[in-house]
């Protein structure tokens, strides 16, 4: 049997606190490490963000990972993944949000750019697993023949939401050191490391939209495409009551920019193809069920009966009971048992069995 100091694991080192930590902690457990940042786009391409590259992927969190590599004494790769993460990532946020619809693209990342671009690369360096900073956990289930995921015991920063398109594949390759930890411990844990990532701020946006301005970023890409979307027509109840931007600049839920009516109205719809949007009163966000596409299973094999799960339709939110139908071919419904506010097409529904992620997909329709 293999002892730890013959097993390689590659981390995916972002330059935060988290990476770091991970990468440290391997290391103390006596497992070869390599650090590996990956360079997915540049900010003079994305905009918001070109005189302060200090989020990931920036030159500053490059520097970081690169110095924390160096005082642990490991080797430190850094590699240029532009090309697949523009065409998997960026293109498809870009794609989506013309369709009318809210991506996540933190879950395409996680698929094909981290566990699939990067465990390519650690494979290539002869390394049997990736770890990440991920605060989630994962074991294989011997009953369920399976390697499933969990959330992680930190509930505040748990991202097993985003790790439901991961294919078993590549979870028998995974790593997640600090499912067990709490974010304060991971803290201390680099203080005592001597990390110089230890009092690192967090980073929420999405990444390669620095400053969270989706508007903006959206109008610089349509300027790349020689694509224009202009003004359209606000509709409240079939009648048309005001106007908005442009459809792609709004999402499900929305308050901001849809103008006053005495009352709280939220977007409620949106139309690709008219170019309008609807509004309502919160009632008009709640609904019972969705339809789901590219479904992926993680902790069971693909449903072919209906069962009860609870289900979670956005990151924040909290999974709430409902009854999954599985469709066949990749989709499926889910029919919750108390309405749900916001369901937005674009966005991932993932489905739980107790802390066990079960599978999920991608949102497609909404219905009552």
């Amino acid at each position: 049997m293999s002892s730890k100091s013959d097993i390689t694991i590659v981390v995916g080192m972002s330059g935060g606190v988290d990476s770091s930590v991970a990468a440290a902690l391997l290391l103390e457990q006596g497992y070869r490490v390599i650090g590996v940042t990956m360079k997915t786009y540049d900010f003079d391409e994305v905009g918001g963000n070109v005189a302060n590259e200090t989020s990931c992927c920036g030159l500053g969190a490059i520097n970081d990972a690169r110095l924390v590599a160096a005082s642990l004494g490991i080797p430190h790769y850094v590699i240029d993944f532009r090309e697949a993460f523009g065409r998997e990532v960026i293109d498809n946020f870009v794609s989506e949000y013309y369709r009318g619809r809210t991506p996540n693209p933190c879950v395409i990342c996680n698929r094909e750019i981290k566990w699939g671009q990067l465990l390519a690369k650690a494979e290539a360096l002869g390394a049997q697993y990736i770890a990440t900073g991920h605060y989630a956990r994962i074991r294989f289930d011997a009953a369920r023949n399976r390697y499933v995921v969990s959330r992680g015991v930190y509930e505040q920063k748990d991202q097993s939401y985003a790790l439901w398109a991961v294919s078993q594949r590549a979870l028998a390759k995974t790593m997640f050191p600090l499912g067990g930890l709490t974010k304060p411990e991971v803290r201390d844990l680099a203080r005592r490391f001597g990390l110089r990532t230890a009092a690192k701020d967090e980073s929420y946006e999405i990444c390669f939209v620095a400053d969270n301005n989706y508007e903006r970023f959206l109008k610089e890409r349509e300027l790349h495409l020689k694509k224009t979307i202009g003004e359209g027509s606000v509709l409240m109840q079939g009648e048309v009551v005001g106007k908005h931007r442009g459809y792609p600049y709004y999402t499900i839920g929305q308050r901001k920019g849809i103008g006053a009516f005495g009352k709280r109205m939220y977007v409620a719809g949106i139309d690709s193809e008219s170019n309008t949007i609807t509004i309502g009163t919160d009632a008009d966000l709640h609904h019972r069920g969705l339809a789901a596409r590219q479904a992926n299973w993680v902790g069971i094999k693909p449903v072919e009966e209906q069962r009860q799960v609870q289900a979670k339709v956005r990151y924040k939110d909290e999974a709430t009971p409902a009854t999954l139908y599985p469709n066949g071919e990749g989709s499926f419904r889910v029919v919750f048992e108390h309405p749900k506010r916001a369901i937005t097409p674009g966005q991932s529904v993932v489905l739980y069995d107790g802390d066990d992620v079960l599978g999920g997909g991608v949102i497609d329709e909404i219905f009552d």
